[in-house]
């Protein structure tokens, strides 16, 4: 049977006073959140199988911490949010949903998939090039992160204080 590869779906990020959904054919709109004073927040799908999604999910990220934390910290968070959602992608067999929220004091990313097996950070093997290394990244540079089961499936996540270097 092929795995047969679906686009991402639309992106919204809502923050401040204005929310921006871009939809699957690039279209912007823009709206206003109802509270100000809430975090920012990006919902992405990520369609099965489409590992196109991690550029993606990087570049929604990026404009999401536009400004946020000391240097390097969102650099890190953008490393971090690529190996969850290529692990999302690669080890399960169906869509996926990265949540962002951040706020002046911290960041904390959220993939949801629909796999209840736990993922457990494992030593990289030399053969392997860069395969296995996610999760290892993961534990070393997120201030926290973690598994817990939702529905039929699991959330994995990290968490990056803004002020840490």
């Amino acid at each position: 049977m092929e795995r047969q590869a679906r686009r991402s779906g639309p992106t919204t990020i809502v923050g401040g006073s204005a929310t921006r959904r871009t939809g699957k054919a690039g279209e912007d709109t823009i709206g206003h959140a109802p509270d100000q004073d809430r975090a920012s927040q990006l919902n992405h799908r990520l369609g099965r199988a489409d590992l196109r999604a991690v550029p993606e999910a990087r570049r929604a990220l990026r404009e999401l911490l536009r400004g946020w934390g000391k240097p390097g910290r969102s650099e890190t968070a953008e490393l971090l949010t690529s190996e969850l959602v290529t692990n999302a992608l690669v080890h399960t067999d169906d869509d996926a949903v990265l949540t962002a929220t951040v706020s002046s004091s911290g960041l904390r990313v959220e993939v949801r998939d629909s796999v209840a097996r736990r993922p457990r950070p494992s030593a990289p093997i030399a053969d392997e090039g860069t395969h296995g290394r996610g999760l290892v990244l993961v534990e070393s540079l997120a201030d926290t992160w973690g598994v817990r089961p939702q529905g039929a499936g699991k959330v994995v996540w990290f968490e990056l204080d803004a002020g840490a270097a």
